[in-house]
């Protein structure tokens, strides 16, 4: 009985120990992420006075459609925020150049496409640093916004973005324009139907999101709202 009862306390003692061990590593994972989530470099909306919103446009593939794209807003006189990945941007520097010149603002993807919340800090740097070297050398200046890809990041993303002096983009509205039964029209109600003053509308260059731009930027403009580079909503 005494060996019994010494097994019964052993159990009971573990079961403490990872009841005990679980609610610490609960209570440090929500710490942590209230604490990135309250992160003042990270933009998820402008803070401006003016009743306004800004298209951010994804790139890391695309420039088959981008011509079409850029004389959409060209057409309706309207400048928006592009990032650019590095290794797109080494491929395709005369078109990056092109949307510079045309006054859009170009901002940082990173150098690759990938999920910069699985990285380390070096890594974070490493990518964020190579990215605005290649920008910089394209079009003469170094972007001051970075825009996560997929909207994944860390505490070491947000870090050595701050070191680089970028404001961490995200969004407020998303097409969800990549998945196959994003339609022109769905797009459209998505866009029309969740855009505040503001607001940071993601978009990539995909054949139904040209599509669905003039009507987009109609609607939003008889709404009252202008639409501008994300710079011009950040105070």
């Amino acid at each position: 009985m005494k060996i019994l009862y010494i097994k019964y306390k052993m159990v009971y003692i573990i079961l403490i120990f990872l009841i005990i061990l679980s609610l610490f590593m609960y209570l440090s994972f929500r710490s942590e992420s209230i604490h990135t989530f309250n992160n003042s470099n990270i933009y998820y909306e402008g803070n401006s006075n003016k009743n306004a919103i800004s298209f951010a446009c994804n790139v890391d593939w695309g420039e088959e459609l981008i011509p079409e794209m850029l004389k959409v807003f060209d057409d309706n006189n309207i400048k928006i925020t592009f990032f650019v990945t590095g290794k797109w941007a080494e491929k395709n520097s005369d078109m990056l150049r092109e949307m510079y010149e045309n006054g859009h603002e170009i901002g940082s993807h990173g150098y690759m496409h990938r999920n910069y919340g699985d990285l380390s800090y070096t890594l974070n740097l490493e990518e964020i640093k190579k990215a605005d070297t290649i920008i910089a050398k394209i079009i003469g200046k170094k972007p001051k916004l970075f825009a996560p890809p997929s909207g994944s990041f860390n505490d070491f993303t947000i870090q050595a973005a701050k070191e680089e002096n970028h404001k961490v983009i995200m969004w407020t509205v998303d097409t969800i324009d990549w998945r196959k039964d994003s339609t022109k029209n769905i797009i459209i109600e998505r866009v029309i139907s969740k855009t505040d003053k503001n607001s940071i509308v993601l978009m990539h260059p995909k054949e139904e999101t040209i599509k669905a731009l003039p009507i987009i930027i109609e609607k939003l403009k008889d709404k009252g709202f202008s639409i501008e580079k994300i710079s011009d909503i950040l105070n």
